[in-house]
Order: structure tokens, then sequence, then C-alpha cells
């Protein structure tokens, strides 16, 4: 059983998928964090991040066990790896991974942004979880402001709407639905409702395996 689940920064499908996993006792994948941690092991290294074959071989490398979600959430880090996830050959290494990690009995929750498209199109259960711009950049500000960090929330907001450019007019991979995704829009949503939303269109799924 795959669940796949994307969407753009701050949308919730980090904390949605965490859930989904938990209460079905599966396994569970930010794939962002397979690039974060790439790109972490670029920096630690002092090797270029505009060299493709650096990146891959570096990717290959990666062990998706033990991701530490705090230390990768840095903000470098995530310039550091949006830069390299524009390289096909690293896509490619990490996509390799993220399907080998999808094979994981008794079943696998996979995270981020071409998951249902590219990762596993085999997926019985695809959701892409969004919410406009404005409310994912509100977040964000909360959550470092929550965490006694300073931020602002222009800069923010640029970075969000820059991500978005960047991850939707890539041209390998491009974060988009898959067609027979299941749209779940939370910008006015709480994330029990969009939980809850989602359950039961897994419950329904798995009534049919």
């Amino acid at each position: 059983m795959i669940i796949a689940i994307d969407g753009p920064a701050a949308a919730g499908k980090g904390t949605l998928s965490r859930k989904i996993a938990e209460t079905y006792g599966f396994h569970h994948l930010d794939t962002g964090l397979t690039y974060r941690a790439t790109a972490k092991a670029l920096l630690d290294a002092g090797l270029p991040l505009d060299s493709e074959a650096v990146a891959e071989d570096m990717a290959r490398r990666v062990e998706l066990a033990g991701l530490n979600r705090d230390v990768l959430s840095a903000h470098e880090i995530g310039e550091a790896a949006s830069q390299i996830a524009t390289m096909p050959a690293v896509r490619r290494a990490l996509v390799e991974a993220q399907r080998r990690f999808a094979q994981k009995k008794p079943g696998t929750v996979l995270d981020g942004r071409d998951i249902g498209t590219v990762v596993c199109p085999e997926a019985p259960v695809k959701l892409f979880v969004t919410a406009n711009a404005e409310v994912r950049a509100r977040r964000r500000f909360d959550e470092i402001r929550a965490k006694g960090q300073a931020a602002d929330f222009d800069q923010i907001f640029d970075d969000v709407k820059r991500r978005d450019e960047r991850d939707m007019g890539r041209a390998d991979s491009p974060l988009k639905p898959a067609a027979d995704a299941h749209l779940l829009d939370t910008s006015e949503m709480s994330i029990e409702a969009a939980f809850q939303s989602a359950k039961s269109i897994i419950d329904a799924v798995l009534k049919k395996i």
C-alpha cells in the first residue's frame, strides 16, 4: 500500500503525511529531506552546488534512515536543496532510493512534489495538498517565530513564491497534481479536517484491496 502526497511548501502535507503514517502503521518518508540531506552533505564537504556529477555522487550515498528534520530544516540548506533538485541526475538517483523505500511492508506514505506523477505513479492513493501562497507564508512565519527566531514575513512570502515558480517551472518532474490525485486545499482547513478528508479516501481504497 503506497500513499503518495504532493504539494507546495508549507501546505501542510508533511504534518498530514506523518499523521496518516502513524494512524495506519505505515513507514513515512519526507522525500524533500533526501534533497536537503544531499545538499547538507555537499555544504559540509565544501563541494560546489553547481556540479551535477558531484551532486549525483553525493545523492547516491544518502542514507534514508535517520534523516533529522530539525537539522535539515535550516534555511540555507533549503535554498541549496532547491538548487540541486533541478538537476536530472540528482533526481534520478534519489527517485531510485525513494522507490525502494516505497516497497516497505505493510505500507508507506511518501510526501514531496513528484510522488504521484514520477516516483510512485502506480500508488493507489494520491493526494495533492495545497494552500494559497500568503497562507503558506504566514504558517512558515509563525513556525519560525514559535521557535524564538527572527522572521521577516515579506521575505518569507517572496521565498515561497520563488520556490513555487522554481518547482512548477522546472523541466524535469515539475510540481503538479497527478491526473487521478484528490485535491485538498488547506487554506481554510485545519489539519484535523484535512486528515479526516484524507482518511475517508484511504479507507475507501483499503476496502477494495
